[in-house]
């Protein structure tokens, strides 16, 4: 978005300085340092995830692409101006994550995607996001059902900080600071995976790899259907 190594962008990539892989990139998600995607103008937000898309399908060949973002320093983030990461991982490398889970206790859809709290969420107020049709990789949407997918990550956002600022469960971070990861599943059947970080693992879940979800996900669901976020 805007030409290389020159002013006027509106989101930049650029090689991560530390790179996990031989092929690992930054996007910047604009040119604010505080605002993020919950908080951007959709317009900025569609932006975003048409970066996502093509930066996808600029490395599809290279291996497995994984487009990921870490919000708050306690979720792992390390520059504080808003950014996600793309990491291109070998393909000989087995990637040991979850495959996308049957749709249940749905918060709200649109003419493409959907969003909801599967069952088996292992996080308090996971939310998951996934097109309606159920094939292909991120590298397949659509010019025109960018705008869709902006609105339903930046709605979902917006749903899990207005149920964290209303008291539904209390962050073990700094009062008031918002702290979570999502990412984007790297093969078919494509989704994305929003992580809040209201709790810390602890031993029992180190000890056995087992998670223990405090918030029912029908409940979940119902919670962030109500919330308005008046931030």
């Amino acid at each position: 978005m805007g030409e290389r190594d020159k002013p006027g962008w509106s989101v930049r990539v650029v090689p991560n300085k530390y790179p996990i892989t031989d092929m690992h990139e930054v996007i910047i998600h604009s040119t604010d340092d505080e605002k993020d995607i919950e908080d951007l103008p959709i317009s900025q937000v569609t932006k975003i995830m048409t970066t996502y898309r093509d930066r996808y399908r600029a490395h599809d060949d290279d291996g497995q692409v994984l487009i990921f973002c870490n919000h708050g320093f306690a979720a792992g983030a390390s520059l504080k101006h808003p950014h996600s990461q793309l990491v291109v991982v070998p393909r000989q490398i087995n990637l040991d994550a979850v495959s996308r889970e049957p749709v249940a206790n749905v918060i709200e859809e649109n003419t493409f995607f959907i969003t909801y709290c599967p069952d088996f969420s292992q996080w308090p107020f996971e939310v998951w996001i996934a097109p309606k049709i159920e094939d292909g990789k991120f590298g397949a949407v659509a010019d025109s059902q960018l705008a869709d997918l902006s609105e339903v990550l930046q709605g979902a956002l917006r749903r899990i900080r207005a149920a964290q600022n209303e008291g539904y469960l209390h962050s073990v971070h700094e009062a008031g600071v918002f702290v979570y990861n999502f990412y984007i599943y790297h093969g078919e059947n494509w989704f994305i995976r929003i992580t809040p970080r209201f709790v810390h693992r602890a031993g029992f879940e180190l000890g056995t790899g087992l998670n223990v979800n405090v918030v029912d996900p029908t409940e979940a669901a119902k919670i962030l259907k109500s919330v308005m976020d008046a931030h």
